[in-house]
């Protein structure tokens, strides 16, 4: 049976196949697969239980309810100073990954290149992939905080190049990236004329340093796709709510593609996501003030027991070094998970210099994180032996 060779070409979702493993056995630890383990704020759930009494039940307009585009506009303002109009710059998609989808179909020609990062979020590349277009990676590690070099970015450069994909915090290493660090690359593109596709869904879960979004930034404006949703910051994960924000342009090829294959986000979960942007920072700020207690306690854990692990910033998210205990990111994973009963992600599902490293998610509760810690500790030690 004939499948499209662009298809083909790309491997299943390295989370996922873990994820399938550990769906079929008992009294596994699970640090996988990144969803916060808060449920979604009661007041959040019922704004959609009440919208459901009320008949909310429709379609609703192509880009999405005006009410939330408007709360969107002006939460993107108050919070980093850049204005987008409600009517034609905002695009309410189901999901970030939606966004994603949509951001590379309406800008790549086939062939074009974009430049991502890595290690990066598993779906950028097959993304990518999907839209005719052809992945250039850029390796990161510790050395300079999993943050590429103005001159790695550079250099990648060819005239096939079409944009640049940033995301900062970043899945799977929870770097930030600082505000000039972010400039030098917004100078590139502009030098180069290409386009900035940020994906800045974790924006909220940072530690201890500013977040900047690119758009925001000297001549990042009129070339840069904003994503972001409410996935991560309001737990709200299986709601699959998401935004675009760009140039009306931009927004107008993404929403043309958007009408033909997902006619609009659900009605609930926007109504939903009204009431997150309009009473949900009190809860937003309870979870973040839970995953940083989490984050200090397992990076501090890991460099105890000889995994050497970079500090994040931002994210749920750790990605510690496990090149001391011999095994390849794969092996140790494997191993892991069928002799102590805890689950992490390999490094290179995130891409090849991803190897070498494994993922843990740490939005868990404290008390699976404190054991699985020990499960962890006792694995390596044994190994060491």
């Amino acid at each position: 049976m004939h499948i499209a060779s662009r298809v083909k070409a790309v491997p299943a979702s390295g989370i996922r196949k873990f994820f399938d493993i550990v769906s079929q056995m008992k009294d596994v630890i699970s640090l996988g697969v990144g969803e916060p383990d808060f449920v979604t704020p009661w007041r959040i759930r019922e704004a959609c239980i009440y919208s459901l009494e009320k008949g909310y039940t429709t379609y609703t307009s192509n880009y999405g309810l005006i009410e939330l585009r408007q709360l969107l506009s002006a939460h993107i303002e108050r919070r980093y100073g850049v204005k987008y109009d409600p009517a034609n710059q905002i695009l309410a998609t189901v999901g970030v990954s939606e966004a994603i989808d949509l951001a590379l179909r309406a800008i790549l020609e086939p062939g074009d290149e974009v430049i991502i990062p890595e290690p990066c979020f598993v779906a950028y590349k097959p993304c990518v992939v999907f839209a005719g277009g052809v992945p250039v990676p850029v390796c990161t590690d510790p050395s300079t905080g999993f943050t590429p070099k103005p001159e790695q970015i550079e250099s990648a450069i060819t005239p096939r190049t079409r944009a640049i994909f940033i995301s900062y915090p970043c899945n799977p290493t929870g770097a930030t990236m600082s505000r000039e660090s972010l400039q030098s690359i917004v100078d590139i593109a502009v030098k180069h004329d290409l386009y900035i596709i940020s994906d800045e869904v974790y924006d909220r879960l940072i530690y201890g340093v500013d977040h900047t979004c690119v758009a925001a930034l000297d001549g990042a404006y009129e070339r840069t796709i904003y994503l972001n949703g409410f996935s991560k910051s309001y737990a709200m994960t299986g709601w699959r709510i998401g935004y675009a924000a760009a140039h009306p342009e931009v927004i107008e090829a993404m929403m043309k593609i958007h009408q033909f294959i997902m006619m609009c986000a659900p009605i609930t979960a926007q109504m939903a996501a009204m009431e997150a942007l309009r009473n949900g920072e009190d809860d937003t700020q309870h979870m973040l003030h839970q995953y940083d207690r989490r984050r200090r306690f397992v990076v501090n854990a890991l460099n105890d027991m000889g995994l050497e692990c970079f500090e994040p910033k931002g994210a749920f998210y750790v990605f510690p070094s496990i090149k001391s205990t011999g095994f390849t990111c794969e092996e140790f994973a494997e191993k892991l998970l069928f002799e102590e009963k805890v689950a992490v992600v390999p490094g290179n599902a995130f891409g090849e210099c991803g190897e070498g490293f494994i993922r843990c998610c740490y939005a868990t509760s404290f008390e699976n994180l404190q054991e699985a810690m020990k499960r962890m500790e006792k694995f390596v030690r044994r190994k060491e032996h």
